[in-house]
């Protein structure tokens, strides 16, 4: 992970970086994220495929994948995987630009080397900006931990079944699946 000089940064200059990964703004330090290795990237994708197809067919607004940004105050972040109910996205056409409000589902898949404890400012971020449901799927552990926005931690092994509580009603997937 490279780390840019301090400084104020507008959208347009964020979007503006040239950058194979996605790209966070954390405390005035844009973080270039190495690009995603073959397992999480598999499982991203795959996670996202299942829950945009549910999200589409039951019309419930958009999931947005780790190239999307989401800057509801100073900090932007690119979860792996977000959503964001209907009623909260703009009428007609998407903005061209970052999110400025928080998703109602953030998801991140871990890389290799990674716990949840890498996370906890992340999680700490997501829940003050509001973020209603946190899912960390786990390759290594190949387990789910699901954070509400209360808060309350859950850790769901492979016979458990993942499912999108109030944020996503009616989807859901045993943790098996997301790791096949």
């Amino acid at each position: 992970m490279t780390v840019v000089a301090k400084k104020v940064w507008t959208d347009e200059e964020l979007m503006r970086i040239k950058h194979e990964g996605k790209v966070e703004l954390v405390d005035g330090e844009v973080i270039l994220m190495t690009p995603a290795g073959l397992e999480q990237g598999a499982i991203s994708m795959d996670l996202a495929t299942r829950l945009n197809n549910y999200v589409r067919r039951h019309k419930l607004g958009r999931v947005f994948d780790a190239q999307t940004g989401f800057r509801p105050y100073e900090n932007m972040r690119a979860p792996d995987i977000s959503f964001v109910r209907k009623e909260r996205l703009p009428e007609g056409k998407l903005p061209k630009g970052f999110g400025h409000f928080p998703p109602d589902l953030a998801v991140e898949v871990f890389a290799p080397n990674e716990r949840v404890s890498d996370y906890e400012d992340k999680i700490s971020e997501y829940l003050s900006w509001g973020v209603r449901l946190i899912w960390l799927v786990d390759p290594n552990t190949r387990t789910v931990t699901v954070i509400r926005a209360n808060g309350e931690r859950q850790v769901l092994g492979e016979k458990d079944v993942l499912t999108g509580e109030d944020v996503v009603p009616g989807f859901k997937i045993r943790v098996k699946k997301i790791f096949e």
